[in-house]
């Protein structure tokens, strides 16, 4: 098997959902399971987890260089005891110096953060992967203008990460409009879900990346995603792997309480994984 580490794109789930997900509606054994598995899949530890998190936006691409960071609580209507809950995983300020370098090299401009503590976009997939919480996480932002070339070309520039034992881990979810997590997000979930498996499985890599800068002309993809900010992780764990083949790892027609289509996929999977 390669050394070289794979990149992720995971529906990350509702808020802090792992700590009440007996409060939750639905089932939600697929995901549990889905992101259970994947310290078993890359078959060790890695060195860091650089997480690229829908709830990070910033102007420039920024790296958090924090050793502790906090907590950010950014979610609204669950229980209280969710607002004081802790993922004390370390940070790394000396990834974050070599994220720097590559994005700098690329000529890609880049910032530190400090001060930046963990969102939920980070330690709800997380506390599933390393409940112990002794891998190290950093934060990369999302650029507020969604730009896909832009995230493409910051995932190009983070491939060597991947043969220094970081695992690059973009955090969305592949149906994002919280106005219809419902019956009405049934079809557009399911139909823009049918085309984002056609060009992650079923694309030649080569045209993959051209497939998801048009991805607004997917069906119902400005109905799945009013705003991409959700979608844009994908664009980075794509950029890092862009010849290699992916795989579905989650996917699932009834998530939230029976309605919705969600997926997950792994890129760079060995070949003799099956896509679900």
């Amino acid at each position: 098997m390669s050394s070289r580490l794979p990149t992720y794109f995971v529906s990350h789930g509702g808020g802090p959902w792992p700590w009440i997900v007996d409060q939750m509606p639905g089932d939600w054994t697929l995901l549990t399971e889905s992101l259970r598995a994947m310290p078993v899949d890359i078959g060790r530890t890695p060195r860091a987890v650089l997480c690229v998190s829908a709830h990070w936006e910033t102007d420039v691409f920024t790296v958090q260089i924090d050793p502790h960071p906090s907590m950010i609580y950014d979610y609204g209507g669950f229980p209280e005891s969710t607002y004081s809950l802790q993922y004390p995983a370390p940070g790394s300020p000396e990834v974050a110096a070599r994220v720097v370098e590559l994005l700098g090299g690329a000529g890609i401009a880049v910032r530190t953060d400090a001060e930046r503590g963990f969102d939920h976009g980070m330690y709800a997939p997380l506390y599933v992967s390393w409940p112990e919480a002794d891998v190290p996480v950093l934060q990369l932002s999302i650029l507020r203008s969604y730009d896909v070339d832009a995230h493409l070309a910051a995932g190009r520039a983070l491939v060597p990460l991947r043969d220094e034992d970081v695992l690059i881990l973009g955090s969305g979810f592949s149906f994002h409009n919280l106005s219809l997590f419902g019956p009405a997000g049934q079809e557009p979930s399911r139909q823009f879900d049918e085309w984002l498996a056609d060009t992650m499985l079923r694309s030649d890599p080569a045209q993959r990346s051209a497939r998801l800068r048009d991805w607004e002309s997917a069906p119902s993809a400005r109905i799945a995603h009013a705003a991409e900010d959700h979608l844009v992780p994908l664009f980075v764990a794509v950029g890092a792997a862009e010849g290699e083949q992916a795989v579905r790892v989650y996917h699932e027609d009834d998530f939230w309480g029976g309605w919705l289509s969600a997926s997950s996929y792994r890129v760079g999977a060995p070949p003799d994984r099956v896509a679900v």
